[in-house]
């Protein structure tokens, strides 16, 4: 089964975050994202024509967010948006960051 047709489960904490190897496994799957905070995040930038085109774009990512229970920062301006995600309880990375990366790149 592919990341994006797994859905995010809720981490309650008392796990270990990804090392760094089997996050880059991860990444391999979710095409544009870079680890990033010494493999702990990942995060991608997407580029739009206009800042309209982002804005809808940040509302497509929050509606999903919302879907899926687990919540990235979002930055964006006119034409660009950052979406960087880690899971919080745990200061690194889950599967459930990869599953919702893959997601978003679905609704480019």
């Amino acid at each position: 089964m592919s990341l994006s047709e797994k859905t995010c489960v809720p981490c309650k904490g008392g796990v270990a975050p990804m090392a760094r190897d089997e996050a880059e496994r991860y990444q391999a799957q979710t095409p544009g994202w870079d680890l990033t905070h010494d493999a702990t995040r990942i995060q991608r930038e997407f580029k739009f024509k206009n800042f309209a085109q982002a804005l809808e774009f940040v509302n497509k990512v929050g509606e999903l967010s919302e879907a899926q229970q687990h919540h990235p920062e979002i930055a964006f301006g006119w034409g660009h948006v950052t979406v960087e995600i880690w899971t919080h309880k745990i200061h690194g990375l889950h599967e459930n960051d990869f599953i919702l990366a893959a997601k978003v790149n679905e609704l480019v």
